[in-house]
């Protein structure tokens, strides 16, 4: 699926490279910056520590509270085939909640990596809010100019590479600032 919130000819046009590189070299750029900014916004989710089905029950927990309610219709996926699918609750607890499943049981077992549960309203537009597309742009640009030049082009006059590390634990701080009201309360913790 091709990356929303920067597009593969957006990037060319910003970097000035018009067709000298694969539409698959840029597009991995596009896609690493939406998929690293994508981890920091907040969207109706949580996390699957656990899945279990007993008499066509399937019980769901996750490791924090979830905030879904009965009735609610949530999607399932990355928890095994058995268990992903979009599904009503039909009871639920601080961190846990069932829904009705027709298939064998199956005993308790623990979803490593952890599976996601995604609520109503997941949908969020960010590709359409001008911050988390700046944002989204210069991530981008970053890991393009990492990937030509590993010291980000930060060579003194006499050579002198003062940080080799481009992609390290600053590069999201840079845009912390533009994504600040959209981003999920989890993901600023540190």
């Amino acid at each position: 699926m091709a990356a929303s919130f920067v597009t593969m000819q957006e990037l060319r046009d910003n970097l000035g490279i018009g067709t000298l590189y694969s539409n698959a070299t840029v597009e991995e750029c596009c896609q690493s910056a939406e998929d690293i900014i994508n981890s920091y916004l907040w969207y109706n989710q949580a996390l699957v520590l656990s899945t279990e089905l007993t008499n066509n029950i399937v019980k769901i927990t996750t490791p924090l509270p979830h905030g879904f309610v009965t009735t609610q219709s949530v999607t399932i996926t990355k928890s095994g085939a058995t268990f992903n699918g979009t599904f009503t609750i039909t009871g639920n607890t601080l961190y846990t909640f069932t829904y009705a499943k027709t298939a064998s049981d199956q005993t308790t077992h623990l979803v490593v990596p952890y599976g996601l549960v995604k609520g109503p309203n997941h949908g969020t537009a960010y590709a359409s809010v001008p911050a988390v597309r700046e944002a989204s742009m210069m991530i981008a640009v970053d890991i393009w100019q990492a990937r030509q030049a590993p010291s980000g082009q930060g060579a003194s006059i006499d050579q002198f590479v003062p940080s080799p590390f481009k992609m390290g634990n600053t590069l999201i701080a840079r845009v912390r600032g533009l994504l600040a009201p959209y981003m999920a309360p989890t993901s600023m913790v540190g």
